[in-house]
């Protein structure tokens, strides 16, 4: 028998209820002819309190149970340690300006970058986006095809996506009329001009949008794809619905990211600890918490070819209370890393179903990485339980969120026996810089990249 909907059971039970609410108000009859409460009629403000408190818990069940968890950090808002006196910005600001770099790789690797989310992005909407030190416009053309160009007008130098609208399948620009056709970045009207120039166009972005999300293609050298993003059939066909996602920005470079898959020896020190015990690593080995202690068995290894941009994490997760282990909670995790920004992370859970979440890294500036964790669920499985695997996972990240915002980058490591993942990582990961990749160097105080 087929699982009933919560979504919709709490969705009937609230118009319903509204609906007795108002028959009740309208026509002047007592609660008690419906349900007699010591034999006596509750009044109207007795019986609108009671309707408020009820319809109160419903709404609270219904955002529980069904509406997606939507949890976004701002660049200061996690991984610092806070200071007496100082607000989180400064504190922030300070450890930026003082942290050695290192000797860093390439900032931009080249590969596919998640822009946003296809929710996020309406049919004739615009969207103003940093990305890989650029500033680009994203837009849905009245078609529904989504469309990324440079933000920058040509003509005077307007920001395209501050202002600007879609007419049809352009974007025009909120200067001067200027229309832009969105597949190719032709410019296709001026509205005070007898003839359009053959050269005036704006840079398109290669594009696609497929798993929920909108990403573009960069490559330092102009180069076209040379590989893709798989398509998730669960999410295409909807057996896996969207239950919410989390933002952070970390300060660092975007290979300290992935490369936390291939250093497996982290996990048994760092995510160990309960994720009762928070995110501040001064604090996460407190001894009030240590009966709830996470058990991890890792291996990680790139795929061959035609794969070779592929690689591949096995992770099996245990949870131990008291000392004994608890089969019902163990959970396989198979996390496959595409390219330099995105990882499919699917994970089974013996009796709470399967699911899936997407990490995507995207650079914003050499050393600011946009994070984010979109879930994707069975959908009759009650939002609550990917809600609250999200947010486990949200408090593992933001304790490696803590360590990159305040780790250098060592290029030659001092490694043992046991880190030879490290090595290998940094290998495979070395196929997505190209010659010509942008470096980030120091010069008088000042970043040229």
């Amino acid at each position: 028998m087929e699982r009933p909907n919560i979504s919709s059971l709490l969705k009937t039970s609230a118009v319903l209820l509204v609906s007795l609410i108002a028959g009740l108000l309208l026509t002047g009859r007592h609660f008690a002819d419906f349900v007699p409460v010591d034999g006596a009629a509750l009044s109207r403000p007795a019986l609108c309190v009671l309707s408020a408190l009820l319809l109160f818990a419903l709404v609270w069940l219904y955002r529980l149970f069904c509406v997606p968890m939507e949890l976004l950090r701002g660049a200061d808002d996690a991984g610092y340690i806070t200071q007496t006196g100082r607000t989180r910005a400064q504190v922030a600001n300070e450890v930026r300006r003082r942290r050695k770099t290192g000797d860093l790789p390439p900032v931009y690797p080249n590969g596919w970058y998640r822009v946003l989310d296809s929710h996020m992005l309406a049919r004739g909407e615009v969207k103003n986006v940093t990305m890989l030190g650029e500033q680009v416009a994203v837009f849905r053309g009245e078609d529904g095809q989504a469309h990324v160009v440079d933000a920058y007008c040509p003509h005077l130098g307007a920001n395209l996506a501050v202002g600007g609208r879609v007419v049809g399948g352009c974007i025009e620009c909120p200067f001067h009329g200027w229309q832009f056709r969105g597949e190719d970045g032709k410019c296709v009207r001026i509205p005070y001009a007898e003839r359009v120039p053959e050269f005036a166009q704006i840079k398109p972005w290669p594009s696609c949008e497929l798993n929920g999300m909108v990403l573009v293609w960069y490559h330092c050298d102009g180069m076209d794809p040379t590989w893709q993003i798989p398509e998730q059939e669960e999410i295409t066909l909807k057996k896996w619905i969207y239950r919410g996602r989390t933002e952070h920005f970390i300060n660092s470079h975007i290979q300290e990211i992935p490369e936390n898959a291939a250093d497996i020896a982290h996990l048994s020190h760092l995510h160990t600890p309960s994720i009762l015990s928070g995110v501040d690593l001064r604090y996460t080995n407190s001894k009030v918490w240590d009966f709830v202690r996470h058990h991890w068995e890792v291996a990680w290894s790139p795929e061959p070819e035609p794969h070779k941009h592929c690689s591949r994490m096995l992770v099996k997760h245990g949870l131990t209370i008291f000392r004994r282990r608890f089969p019902l909670l163990d959970m396989d995790v198979v996390a496959r890393q595409v390219g330099p920004g995105v990882v499919f992370m699917t994970f089974d859970l013996s009796f709470l179903g399967r699911g899936l979440i997407v990490q995507c890294v995207t650079p914003v500036e050499p050393l600011l990485q946009c994070v984010s964790h979109s879930i994707f669920y069975q959908a009759n499985v009650p939002a609550i339980v990917p809600k609250f695997i999200l947010r486990a996972e949200c408090i593992q990240f933001e304790r490696d969120l803590m360590i990159w915002n305040y780790k250098k980058y060592v290029s030659k490591p001092l490694l043992v026996k046991e880190d030879s993942a490290i090595q290998r990582h940094r290998r495979w990961f070395s196929q997505f810089y190209s010659e010509n990749s942008p470096r980030l160097s120091f010069q008088q105080d000042q970043l040229d990249w």
